[in-house]
């Protein structure tokens, strides 16, 4: 898996102070940022934190790219539907050789892994069968019609791979940018760093964590699972651990923070 952050909001914790300092004063707009130092924007996002008041932080956005996460991933992840995605698509880039994601649990298992092994090439080979069955169909079929043979080949390959992807697994690799506002984040790793949440989505969400702490820690303070910031949500699914939980978002914060 690789996290990359590609761009997000300047100066984060001065945008939310202003637009909290909107709410809460007759200022002309013009003066919004003015009279805001470092000092004072902490002051106010810890403020809001304290009163629960969360709108000014949707100001605040980030822009990551991903890759090398699996497309189970990513039917779990477009459910934030907060975010703004672009995924690479399998209409137009061809599935040219087997890249999969393995889970942790069955790559520790010999017997557990031959067979997952052999099923992902398997489908990869299935994949290129079909695409190549139906690269041919289209393509004769557009001669037919009138189209000149150098012309048949590309319309008919985006055809034929568009098909044929239903034959790929759940655990085959995708690419994509995400962009998310800061309090869909903090829900985010809310729901996804907890202990709970599925192994690939939780390494993704500590890391994302882990990408925007440095950039604006009075708003990602007491970011993490729920029981960070309090008593644990998951009642009786629980999973008991909370001090465990706590130590560690505490360290990645602070790794996060000196680099």
């Amino acid at each position: 898996m690789k996290v990359y952050l590609l761009t997000h909001t300047d100066h984060p914790e001065r945008v939310v102070a202003a637009a909290a300092k909107l709410c809460y004063s007759d200022i002309e707009i013009e003066s919004l940022l003015d009279g805001i130092p470092d000092d004072e924007s902490a002051r106010v996002t810890n403020m809001l934190r304290e009163l629960g008041h969360e709108s000014p932080v949707e100001h605040v956005s980030f822009t990551f790219a991903v890759e090398g996460v699996s497309r189970s991933l990513l039917a779990q992840i477009t459910r934030h539907r907060h975010a703004s995605f672009s995924v690479q698509s399998q209409r137009y880039v061809r599935y040219d050789s087997p890249r999969y994601i393995v889970p942790p649990a069955v790559e520790r298992d010999e017997e557990a892994f031959g067979i997952f092994k052999e099923s992902m090439e398997r489908a990869a080979s299935d994949y290129k069968r079909i695409a190549g069955i139906l690269k041919e169909k289209y393509t004769e079929e557009s001669i037919k019609s009138g189209i000149p043979s150098e012309k048949a080949s590309a319309p008919a390959e985006k055809k034929a791979i568009e098909d044929a992807r239903f034959a790929l697994p759940n655990a085959g690799d995708t690419k994509f940018v995400m962009t998310m506002n800061a309090r869909s984040l903090i829900n985010f790793f809310k729901q996804r760093c907890c202990e709970r949440a599925q192994w690939e989505i939780k390494a993704l969400a500590d890391e994302i964590l882990r990408l925007v702490y440095p950039i604006a820690p009075g708003i990602f303070e007491t970011s993490g699972p729920g029981c960070v910031s309090g008593t644990c949500p998951e009642g009786k699914m629980s999973c008991a651990g909370q001090d465990t939980t706590r130590k560690f978002y505490t360290e990645l914060k602070k790794e996060a923070r000196n680099g």
